[in-house]
């Protein structure tokens, strides 16, 4: 009887489907027709044939040239892709072919942390914390699957249910509030349908079929909406932060005090205060005048300011591009500077030559004496020349101090203009921008070449505060205890003075006053008088700063010490004439030279009264030097032009290289400098002009270590080698005994 019971009521089912399916069809054409207006004569007029439009110019192409067809083929090949690319593979110890990239390529790629809600991972989550984001779509039932509740269910309340949830979850699948009335018609129909199937079934097979059925309905519980996240790549962060509580802050202040004022107002009372408001009025106005005339002059300041800073920069560009010019210019003298070896030495013993290279002049200095030549201690390719006049009757109104480089010979990179010759000038050690001149008029003065060549820092003033005549030599000292810069300077008027940089000005000293040992004469009164020495040049002991030498007019070289001034501690007969320089041997200090105006050049040996080696030039010298690389070669200049280079070591009777630099007749060379790095020498004449000379490889040979002291350095060496010089020239001591030699004496 069941089986009887449940097979018509399967095919009431599968008839009614049908009649359900006709009216879905029937209600989506309704929806499309609303949706598109519901008219189908607005889509009449694109059916109909439209006539196209010929241009004039067409070609008319035959019925077989129409008719012809033409093949396109389309592949996916990427012709940029090279197929012929090998890569060695290790594994199979061969090169093989490389494999093809796709022919896909991605545009973007972007990854996200939310997940599609019909993805597994979606639908698991979902399952695990019962909350969903956005509403799931319903399950995809067969026709029957989804029939099988309404038939079973008992009751007229059972399909009200069913229906109830249809439409719910049509309500969440199509997203819309409002429904059509070909869906409410639907409803009903289902519904009705499905009360008459529950009265003609039975109610055991409902019964039975009861728990199948609640278990395949598609119930969704409303749930909290969520995003879904990806729960491997998120995480919350919650901060609190701290509520100041309120608080109120009451201040009570002192009453302002209260005074009565009375008085009898009277009209030359107004009068006066009016006066006296217009005067204030007055003074503000000129106040504002005068502030607005400070803010001018400032703007023009710090115009000319800027204006002085831009000509700067410019400067500085000029002065590397004119550098550039010059270097381009004298390329071959530029080599020659660096890289000349003359290759003529090798086949000439014991002498050797100079190569002349650059000149160095300003056009106003033409008719000027170089005085003093002398190169900076930090920067060896920059050095000073001083510009005056050694004829006290044609003294200039003007001096120059001209500071040249080897990198631009055309032109000095520093300009100082005196009011007179200047005679001398050093460059401070330490300090490389601080430049002292002396003058012909004895007055000294400092230049900062950093901020101004035009104004001195420091300058001599007074008729005690200077020298009374020319200053001759200046020496930058030791710096002082208390930190302060100072300096010495020689003069003709017989004083050594000490100079101090104060704050803002010069505190001279007086060191020694120069006296002739035997200088005393009768005066016109009768009483003794004690003659003063002239000081010509000055030099400081390289070792004890306290120690120097002066030499003077009559040819004595008085070695004196800054702790005593009223005796010598050392007179030497030196010379005839007037002693020109005086200069230390830089590898022992108890070695020096002099030169004079009696022709002659002098070696001497510290506390010994006779000179070691004499040298007679034949004319004035004007000036002598050490070589900074050997104990034993010196140079000298002369009145005649020409510059001597001796080498002890290797002829201790003449010069091992004599060359003629400017005319004899017509010029004179007054001052000569070594450069302390580079081997070349500056020399200066009386027309101010400055020639470099480079040495040949036999003025400058060093000394080589034997075999067996490998070790030691050059300045040990130097050492030995002028040592062993001076063994061979040095007197034997007073009261010695020479013994007799077997001589033959004619009769």
């Amino acid at each position: 009887m069941s089986d009887n019971a449940v097979a018509p009521t399967q095919d009431v089912g599968s008839a009614d489907d049908l009649s359900d399916q006709q009216d879905e069809q029937e209600i989506r054409s309704s929806k499309s027709k609303t949706e598109s207006g519901g008219d189908s004569e607005d889509f009449d007029p694109w059916t109909k044939s439209r006539q196209l439009a010929k241009p004039d110019d067409q070609l008319d192409l035959t019925e077989a040239e129409l008719g012809e067809e033409f093949t396109k083929v389309l592949t996916p090949t990427n012709t940029n892709v090279i197929r012929n690319l090998v890569v060695f593979s290790f594994k199979e110890g061969e090169y093989v072919p490389a494999p093809l990239p796709g022919n896909t390529v991605t545009l973007i790629s972007y990854p996200g942390n939310s997940l599609h809600v019909d993805s597994e991972e979606a639908r698991l989550q979902i399952e695990e914390s019962d909350e969903i984001g956005v509403p799931l779509p319903m399950p995809n039932y067969s026709a029957v699957e989804a029939q099988e509740p309404v038939v079973e269910g008992d009751g007229e309340g059972d399909g009200e249910s069913d229906d109830e949830n249809k439409s719910d979850a049509g309500d969440d699948k199509q997203g819309d509030e409002g429904e059509t009335e070909g869906d409410d018609q639907e409803e009903e129909g289902k519904a009705a349908d499905g009360e008459q199937e529950a009265e003609e079934g039975d109610g055991e097979a409902a019964v039975e079929d009861e728990e199948p059925a609640d278990q395949k309905k598609a119930v969704v519980s409303q749930g909290k909406k969520r995003k879904l996240i990806n729960q491997f790549n998120y995480c919350e962060r919650a901060a609190l932060t701290f509520s100041y509580p309120k608080r109120s802050v009451d201040t009570q202040t002192v009453p302002p005090p209260r005074s009565q004022f009375g008085a009898n107002v009277l009209q030359w009372v107004i009068y006066d205060s009016y006066l006296e408001d217009f005067e204030e009025q007055q003074k503000d106005s000129t106040k504002q005048a005068d502030r607005k005339r400070s803010m001018q002059q400032k703007k023009l300041t710090d115009k000319s300011l800027q204006a002085e800073q831009l000509n700067r920069k410019y400067l500085k560009c000029w002065q590397i591009l004119e550098r550039m010019i010059n270097q381009n210019i004298f390329d071959d003298i530029a080599h020659d500077y660096r890289y000349w070896e003359d290759s003529a030495d090798e086949f000439r013993e014991g002498e050797g030559n100079l190569l002349p290279l650059w000149k160095f002049q300003y056009e106003k200095t033409k008719k000027m004496s170089v005085t003093d030549i002398i190169f900076n201690p930090c920067y060896y390719d920059l050095f000073a020349v001083c510009f005056g006049s050694h004829d006290f009757m044609k003294q200039a109104n003007e001096g120059y101090l001209c500071l040249f480089t080897v990198k631009n010979p055309s032109f000095p990179d520093y300009i100082i203009q005196t009011d007179c010759g200047v005679m001398c000038c050093d460059i401070h050690p330490n300090y490389p921008f601080l430049v002292v001149v002396g003058l012909y008029d004895g007055n000294v003065a400092v230049y900062n070449l950093r901020e101004n060549c035009r104004e001195p820092l420091y300058m001599s003033k007074g008729v005690n505060g200077k020298h009374s005549e020319c200053v001759w030599q200046l020496k930058w000292g030791p710096d002082m205890n208390d930190g302060e810069i100072n300096f010495y300077s020689v003069s003709s008027d017989g004083r050594v003075f000490n100079w101090i940089l104060m704050q803002n000005k010069l505190w001279v000293t007086t060191i020694i006053t120069l006296y002739l040992e035997n200088g005393l004469v009768d005066g016109p009164d009768g009483t003794k008088l004690t003659l003063k020495s002239c000081g010509c040049c000055m030099k400081f002991h390289p070792i004890d700063p306290k120690i120097f030498l002066i030499g003077t007019e009559d040819g004595f070289i008085y070695k004196c010490s800054t702790a005593f001034s009223s005796k010598y501690l050392m007179t030497y007969n030196a010379h005839n004439m007037s002693v020109y320089r005086i200069d230390f041997n830089r590898f022992n200090s108890n070695i020096f030279v002099s030169c004079g105006g009696d022709w002659r050049v002098k070696v001497w040996e510290d506390m010994r009264a006779d000179p070691l080696f004499i040298f007679d030039l034949g004319s004035a010298v004007g000036d002598v030097k050490w070589a900074p690389y050997s104990s034993t070669v010196f140079a000298a200049v002369t009145t005649e032009g020409k510059v001597y280079v001796f080498d002890l070591n290797v002829n201790k009777y003449k010069a091992i290289c004599v060359q003629a630099v400017v005319p004899k007749r017509k010029n004179k060379l007054t001052r000569l400098s070594f450069n302390e790095k580079l081997p070349f020498i500056v020399v200066g004449d009386e027309k101010g002009v400055t020639t470099s000379l480079k040495l040949s490889p036999n003025l400058r040979v060093m000394v080589k270590p034997p075999k067996k002291q490998s070790y030691l350095d050059q300045t040990t060496l130097q050492i030995a080698k002028l040592e062993k010089l001076l063994s061979l020239v040095r007197e034997l001591p007073e009261g010695t005994i020479v013994p007799d030699t077997a001589t033959t004496v004619r009769s």
